[in-house]
């Protein structure tokens, strides 16, 4: 099951000459850039690994996609998103979040509905260990 996590989600996945601009952007306006990993890609799980700390204070794309480089070598095997944080006052948020790896096999999340006391509707994910497992 392909994740559909960030901007860019539904479109293929970003080459690195893609990134480079994106990362440029984020640069070109000011944006701090830091790089995440993790093997839990629950939509709650908030608490991705940073990869170093972030990279304030860059003007060129290259050192970020020298980081990605690293980290694609240890961690080839994750998720792997970079994100773009605004500190500006006002904002003082990530304005861009994307996934840059996947791992070769993506887990399958099925989507359980429960109906309780008082008609509600209660939702949960299951981690399926393959597609042939999801109800």
């Amino acid at each position: 099951m392909r994740l559909t996590q960030g901007c860019f989600s539904f479109l293929p996945d970003l080459t690195d000459d893609q990134i480079y601009k994106q990362v440029q952007y984020c640069l070109a306006n000011g944006w701090a850039v830091n790089i995440e990993f993790t093997d839990d890609p629950h939509p709650r799980n908030t608490y991705w690994e940073m990869w170093g700390l972030p990279m304030f204070d860059l003007s060129d794309a290259a050192g970020v996609m020298m980081e990605l480089a690293e980290c694609r070598r240890v961690y080839g095997d994750r998720y792997i998103r970079i994100s773009g944080f605004d500190s500006s006052h006002g904002w003082e948020s990530v304005r861009i979040s994307f996934l840059v790896n996947r791992p070769a096999q993506e887990p399958y999340f099925a989507l359980e509905r429960q109906e309780v006391a008082g008609r509600v509707v209660r939702y949960a994910t299951r981690l399926c260990p393959s597609r042939e497992a999801t109800p």
